[in-house]
């Protein structure tokens, strides 16, 4: 097992009365962003909901909507001076994981004397940010509790993680509501693609080195399971609370620090989902479950007991080999991915394998890979494999 510090600041506050207790985290603060995506949050009622409960409070609110599934550094830009010219002192985002990701960028963006384009470049450090908290309406990224934030810069072609060390923290949510009945109105799309991301939060962290830190690896492959199980039962009553509900408290898990501690993780898969969805602007987690898979396959060798084990604890296969079984475990995964709903080639999001060479061009750059370190070719394999 690797060093580690563990630090998750952020306050949740879960379940169907949650809403009931924003008035008390945000008394404090006077001049609110509020930070939103399309209209789905004012046909629900939730943003006439929050607005009264601000309203009560006396608070000051401005609004940033029509933030983007892949949120643009264009809309972060417009929040920031939305946050200058009327001196906001808190940023609350109503939404998922892109309008959550856009509101983290807009309160460290507005407190830095750089572009905010910088801090994901790593030209500058986050030294200060506007405090933050979310209501989430879509479990998927976990960006509710995580200190990451990813954004699409459309001129350059360019999606990225924020670059921040230790000053991340400061755009960690001060409290994040999550009420599961907010999700009854996604799509089977939209749900299939929160949970093609949340497992692939746990794969990154999950299939890396070293292979000896079962406090970690156990509570994995229990998280998959739980996945798994309550997405099927999704599948049959999108509106069943406690499925809703164990998954969104596993989009939470899956991305807040917990399941990483002790291993070096990969993080291979986002760095060619980013690619994927710089160019062709697809949903992250409908990426993440075409590229997922083919990672595994090509890769497997290099750890075929540990692919072994997920394929066994996971998905209850035993095959005549280790090899056999990591395999069937892979295939199971891909199986799962589609029987949910989610895209598992090129072909099913439109694209062939003429996109691949735009895809790695425009992946991150900085290194990752744990099991087997990946370079530009090993790339293209990846993308061309079939399973």
């Amino acid at each position: 097992m690797l060093d580690f510090v563990f630090q998750n600041s952020t306050r949740v506050i879960f379940g169907k009365t949650a809403l009931e207790m924003l008035g008390g985290e945000i008394a404090h603060y006077g001049r609110i962003l509020l930070v939103y995506g399309g209209g789905s949050v004012k046909k629900s009622g939730l943003y006439q909901a929050v607005n009264e409960i601000l309203r009560k409070n006396d608070c000051d609110v401005y609004e940033l909507g029509g933030v983007e599934p892949n949120p643009r550094v264009t809309t972060v830009r417009r929040g920031i001076e939305l946050c200058r010219q009327f001196r906001v002192d808190f940023v609350l985002a109503v939404g998922g994981g892109s309008v959550i990701d856009c509101a983290k960028a807009v309160a460290a963006g507005a407190r830095t004397t750089h572009d905010v384009w910088d801090l994901f470049t790593g030209k500058a450090k986050i030294n200060d940010a506007i405090p933050l908290g979310c209501i989430l309406t879509h479990a998927a990224a976990g960006s509710e509790t995580s200190k990451s934030s990813v954004v699409t810069n459309e001129e350059l072609t360019s999606k990225r993680s924020i670059y921040g060390g230790e000053g991340s923290e400061l755009i960690r949510c001060k409290f994040a509501i999550c009420n599961p009945e907010y999700t009854y109105t996604l799509s089977r799309e939209q749900t299939a693609y929160g949970i093609a991301d949340m497992m692939a939060h746990i794969f990154e962290r999950y299939l890396s080195l070293p292979n000896d830190v079962q406090s970690s690896d156990f509570l994995s492959e229990g998280l998959l399971r739980a996945i798994i199980h309550n997405a099927r039962i999704l599948q049959q009553n999108p509106k069943d609370y406690s499925a809703r509900a164990n998954i969104m408290w596993a989009s939470t898990v899956a991305h807040n620090g917990l399941l990483g501690m002790g291993k070096e993780q990969d993080w291979m898969c986002h760095r060619l989902e980013h690619g994927l969805s710089a160019v062709y602007d697809i949903a992250h987690g409908a990426g993440l479950a075409i590229i997922s898979p083919k990672w595994m396959k090509y890769v497997y060798k290099t750890q075929v007991d540990r692919f072994a084990q997920y394929a066994r604890t996971v998905f209850g296969i035993t095959g005549k080999s280790p090899s056999e079984t990591a395999l069937q475990g892979i295939v199971a995964t891909r199986d799962f991915f589609r029987e949910i709903g989610n895209p598992t080639e090129l072909a099913d999001v439109g694209l062939d394998d003429t996109a691949i060479p735009a895809i790695i061009n425009h992946a991150e750059k900085y290194g990752a890979g744990s099991f087997m370190k990946i370079d530009k070719k090993e790339m293209f394999d990846i993308l061309k494999i079939r399973i």
